[in-house]
């Protein structure tokens, strides 16, 4: 299973969050983890596009690494 890293101010509002139900901090919690998620699947296709197997595969990986990070159609190659 592999580790995600984040960073210590969101560890602490996590922390308030679930042990203590401080839940002032619910909105920057969510788009903090948001944040995350997306920078996850963005670094997901862009592994997929170096390490796959066929020409096919690395190209449709390649294009969804660039609709994930808002590249414009007309700057691609």
């Amino acid at each position: 299973m592999k580790n995600i890293q984040i960073s210590y101010d969101l560890f602490m509002k996590l922390l308030k969050y679930h042990c203590f139900e401080i839940y002032e901090c619910e909105d920057d919690i969510k788009r903090e983890l948001e944040n995350k998620l997306n920078s996850v699947v963005k670094r997901k296709y862009y592994t997929d596009y170096k390490t796959a197997d066929s020409e096919e595969e690395r190209e449709k990986a390649r294009r969804k690494y660039l609709d994930e990070v808002g590249m414009q159609k007309d700057f691609r190659w």
